[in-house]
């Protein structure tokens, strides 16, 4: 039997790259997964294929730096399943600018969905999850979180602070029947990474910094949650699952 059979779960930026793939692997598992992506056509691509394959999906549009989108985002999981075992807090973005450079407007638009939309996601979605008595929220961070790299501080300090809100949100929602945890993926191929691997200098000094000698591939990110999302990870809350081909072992 699938692993996430009969579970329902909401998958943020799963327009493409991890949280395509995430979408991807919950629901191949068995899982109803609601796509959700600020790209409405992207998510309903995503949906398409899904469901071309057999598997339930449902799309919907959020910007998760606005409220309104997020309440109206849950409002729609309530009032078709009344509640969600699986939520994936994965929209990101990053600004590559050295940070002595780096504008107002750059901060405030990274912070805001970095970090200020996981907060607003896991905060609305909590009656959600308590509704399921047995549920996992799994927040997507980085390596760079615990980690500084040039010209990337902006987007280390917002991953290590969605670290730090994990285990917070792990002992606050323990007694409601939540388990949250982190997965932090080092250099993946995905549209966030696209630019800078253009570079096959940058490219190439990163895997010869990774133990596999090689980056990662969206599915075995996806991989990763799909264990903290399973009731093989029963036990697991606060935890932080590095998921990086062995960089920062080397680094």
């Amino acid at each position: 039997m699938p692993r996430l059979a009969q579970r329902i779960a909401l998958v943020t930026g799963a327009g493409n790259g991890l949280g395509k793939a995430t979408a991807e692997t919950l629901a191949a598992e068995g899982a109803h997964v609601y796509v959700t992506d600020i790209n409405g056509e992207a998510a309903a691509a995503t949906v398409a294929a899904l469901t071309s394959a057999g598997h339930a999906a449902t799309a919907i549009t959020c910007d998760v730096t606005t409220t309104q989108d997020v309440k109206a985002m849950f409002r729609t999981v309530e009032t078709t399943h009344g509640r969600l075992d699986i939520l994936v807090n994965n929209a990101g973005l990053t600004v590559r600018e050295d940070f002595r450079h780096m504008t107002d407007a750059q901060w405030t638009k990274i912070r805001e969905v970095n970090l200020d939309g996981v907060i607003r996601i896991a905060r609305d979605g909590f009656k959600l999850l308590a509704a399921a008595k047995k549920s996992s929220l799994i927040n997507i961070a980085s390596i760079l979180g615990s980690r500084g790299v040039r010209p990337a501080v902006a987007y280390s300090a917002t991953k290590g602070a969605v670290a730090a809100l994990t285990r917070g949100l792990a002992v606050e929602y323990a007694p409601f029947g939540i388990r949250v945890n982190t997965v932090s993926p080092g250099f993946v191929k995905t549209g966030l990474t696209e630019r800078a691997l253009r570079s096959t200098a940058f490219e190439k000094s990163l895997t010869d910094e990774t133990c596999l000698k090689r980056l990662g591939e969206p599915h075995e990110i996806a991989k990763a949650v799909l264990f903290f999302a399973s009731d093989d990870a029963s036990y697991c809350t606060g935890a932080e699952l590095v998921v990086d081909g062995g960089m920062s072992a080397s680094l």
